[in-house]
């Protein structure tokens, strides 16, 4: 998506969701993406701060409560720019579970704007034949079998050939609420 952006409108703003969990690859490849790109990446986060972000027993929320986490870091950052901007283009697809699988490529925002979802009918092959043909770079954790990469220690390679079946292991969880509570139904 960064680079089909890249390449038509280069000054669109890009804002990484800063979570303060992610693997250290991820934030590398960030910026070697942005570099190669020529994009200007600008960090959103959440405004709780991580000593905050424990339950009664002093551990953090991902592990005693990952929707309350995600929301923390997530979803509620997103809330102003969706209010300051009209558009959210993201690159999800419908081939990644059932949630992504009912979306429309177009969707509507709590906040009244919109979500555009260019790349929601590509596969999986298809992605990686367009990493092919354009060399794109790929994120450090692909080599070593990750399928879906998110936070650190919501993470882990996935076994059986479900892309997003190394998220959030063993919970019925599978979406942080970026593509479920920021969308108006």
């Amino acid at each position: 998506m960064l680079h089909v952006i890249s390449r038509v409108a280069p000054e669109t703003p890009i804002y990484f969701i800063q979570t303060g969990f992610h693997f250290p690859e991820t934030l590398k490849f960030r910026d070697e993406v942005a570099d190669k790109f020529g994009l200007t990446v600008m960090n959103i986060e959440s405004s709780v701060p991580k000593i905050q972000q424990r339950n009664e027993a002093g551990n953090f929320y991902f592990t005693s409560d990952p929707d309350y986490c995600c929301f923390l870091n997530k979803t509620e950052p997103m809330q102003p720019l969706l209010q300051r901007f009209d558009v959210w283009i993201n690159g999800v697809r419908a081939d990644q579970n059932a949630n992504r699988k009912a979306l429309k490529a177009i969707e509507k925002t709590p906040q009244g704007g919109s979500r555009y979802h260019p790349m929601l009918n590509w596969t999986k092959a298809e992605i990686w034949r367009y990493i092919s043909v354009y060399e794109l770079p790929r994120h450090p954790l692909d080599a070593q079998g990750y399928a879906s990469i998110g936070c650190e220690p919501c993470t882990i390679k996935p076994s059986l050939n479900d892309e997003r079946g190394g998220r959030w292991l063993g919970q019925s969880k599978t979406e942080c609420g970026l593509h479920t509570e920021l969308i108006s139904k």
